[in-house]
C-alpha cells in the first residue's frame, strides 16, 4: 500500500490496473480480451518491474500466495491419519505422451528451483531405511530405441553422457 500510494486490493486485477496505469501514470502494454481494462497479467508485470518496485512485489506477493494455497494449506489435508504420510496416486494410462502422471497430490508439481522449492522439498521424508527417489526422462525414447536396436552409435552416445541431437548432427 506504501509502493501504492494508498490502500486497494492487490488481488483485483481491475484495482490493481487502476493503481498501476492511473494513479502512478505506468503505461500499459495491452488490453485484456474479455473485459478490455489493462492487463495485469505476469509478463506485463515483469515489464514493469523494471520500472517501478510495486510490479515486482506484486509478482512476489503473487508466486506466495500460490505457493501457500496449493502447497501450505493443501498438503497437510492429505496426510493419511494411519501412516502419518502423504501417498500419491501414480497413472500409468492418464498422461497423452504416455508418461506417469502423479495425483492426489501431484508430487511432480512440487517446486524444486529456488529457495522455496528447495524449502517445500524438504518437507518430504522418507520412511527410516527408504530413499526418495527422482528420475528425469531425458530423452527417454532415444534411450529406449538405443537399448532395443543395440545401435553402436546410439549406445556409445548415451554411455559417453554425449548429447544425442548434437551427435546426430556431427554424424
Amino acid at each position: 500500500h506504501e509502493l501504492a500510494g494508498c490502500a486497494c486490493n492487490i488481488n483485483s486485477p481491475r484495482q490493481l490496473a487502476d493503481v498501476l496505469f492511473h494513479k502512478l501514470g505506468l503505461q500499459p502494454s495491452r488490453r485484456t480480451r474479455v473485459t478490455k481494462g489493462f492487463s495485469t497479467s505476469i509478463d506485463i508485470l515483469e515489464d514493469l518491474a523494471e520500472v517501478h518496485p510495486l510490479a515486482r512485489r506484486v509478482l512476489d506477493y503473487r508466486q506466495m500466495s500460490k505457493l501457500k494455497s496449493t502447497y501450505a494449506d493443501a498438503l497437510p489435508a492429505l496426510i493419511n491419519p494411519e501412516t502419518g504420510r502423504i501417498h500419491t496416486s501414480y497413472n500409468q494410462t492418464v498422461a497423452s505422451t504416455g508418461r506417469l502422471s502423479s495425483s492426489e497430490p501431484n508430487l511432480q508439481n512440487i517446486p524444486a528451483r529456488g529457495p522455496w522449492g528447495a524449502r517445500f522439498r524438504r518437507a518430504f521424508v522418507p520412511d527410516e531405511g527408504h530413499v526418495l527417489l527422482a528420475a528425469d526422462y531425458s530423452q527417454i525414447e532415444l534411450r529406449v530405441l538405443a537399448h532395443l536396436s543395440r545401435d553402436r552409435a546410439l549406445l556409445e552416445t548415451f554411455r559417453a553422457d554425449r548429447d544425442v541431437h548434437e551427435e546426430t548432427a556431427r554424424l
